[in-house]
């Protein structure tokens, strides 16, 4: 396997429009930004797998049927008693997102429920900080990351900030900056270079996260394109002009991406990777992204091979 994902798989109530009365409607969309990714990666070429809990309801089951459909090993997720989580997300004229949890089945994720063997035979373990938002799920997630740490297996983290499932600022920077000595791939957007490092400029928060052992950094600029700083260099490539509908699910698409590249030709993805291919690999995944920005929704919206051939 390429790719493991751990983490949160939820429906996204995506709003896409008003009635005739002005009142707001919305599409259940497949979300959850490690199942994101796995899937955007799968679309794209990779063998990907999820390790994840859905509710035991219709969401739950659709959930189940998005990721056979999508290619991506569905063994690790399980179904647990709690309703499957939601995600309200509201969009603006500009296409920007505004969230709202009604947290359920994602939380429940135990240590015991995670398939050590899963994780020994993949490439990459990749997680995100909606995760380490509530236990047990954690501590399911952090003893996933030392364990494929402990095997040599490359650990990606998207420290991806979603306000509302924090009780705090100060509790957020607490757990974001908890596993990223245990990181060697890192995506975060410019919005969060300050909850990782107290740094405001790219620069800066490269050369901290790059102390902590980090190899690869990546940070999204939007419509600048992504900054990345790998083995002691540093660059820019732009990003890719397009109608936006829906930015939902594009850092996502963005990662998967570039995480495909990485590993689908590469048994370790980091070693002998030249800055040029970086930057190929990077335009890639723009080009990527920029597809999901001009469709709705996370999932639905994600590119296949054939559309960036």
């Amino acid at each position: 396997m390429n790719i493991l994902a751990i983490g949160e798989f939820l429906i996204d109530l995506t709003q896409v429009g008003v009635n005739e009365n002005d009142v707001p409607l919305y599409a259940a969309n497949p979300g959850g930004a490690p199942a994101n990714v796995a899937v955007a990666a799968s679309r794209l070429g990779a063998q990907t797998g999820f390790i994840g809990a859905v509710g035991n309801d219709s969401f739950g089951r659709y959930l189940q049927k998005v990721l056979r459909e999508n290619g991506v090993n569905a063994e690790g997720l399980l179904t647990v008693s709690d309703p499957t989580t939601l995600a309200v997300v509201s969009v603006t004229e500009e296409g920007e997102r505004d969230f709202r949890f009604m947290r359920g089945a994602d939380a429940q994720l135990t240590q015991e429920q995670v398939s050590a063997q899963q994780i020994a035979e993949a490439q990459v373990l990749h997680f995100g900080s909606v995760s380490l938002t509530a236990e047990p799920e954690r501590s399911a997630t952090l003893r996933a990351v030392e364990y494929a740490k402990q095997q040599g297996i490359l650990v990606s983290y998207d420290p991806n900030y979603r306000q509302p499932l924090w009780q705090s600022e100060e509790e957020a920077k607490k757990w974001m900056r908890h596993p990223l000595e245990q990181v060697d791939i890192i995506k975060l957007s410019d919005e969060e270079m300050e909850l990782l490092t107290d740094c405001t400029t790219p620069e800066e928060c490269s050369k901290v996260l790059t102390e902590k052992g980090i190899r690869l950094v990546l940070i999204t600029l939007g419509a600048k394109g992504v900054f990345y700083s790998f083995e002691g260099k540093t660059g820019l490539v732009p990003g890719v002009k397009t109608t936006i509908a829906d930015t939902n699910g594009a850092g996502d698409t963005f990662l998967g991406a570039l995480l495909c590249c990485l590993t689908k030709k590469r048994n370790r993805p980091l070693d002998d990777l030249s800055c040029e291919k970086l930057e190929e690999m990077l335009a890639y995944a723009n080009r990527a992204a920029a597809l999901t920005c001009s469709r709705s929704g996370a999932i639905p919206a994600m590119p296949y091979q054939n559309e960036l051939d």
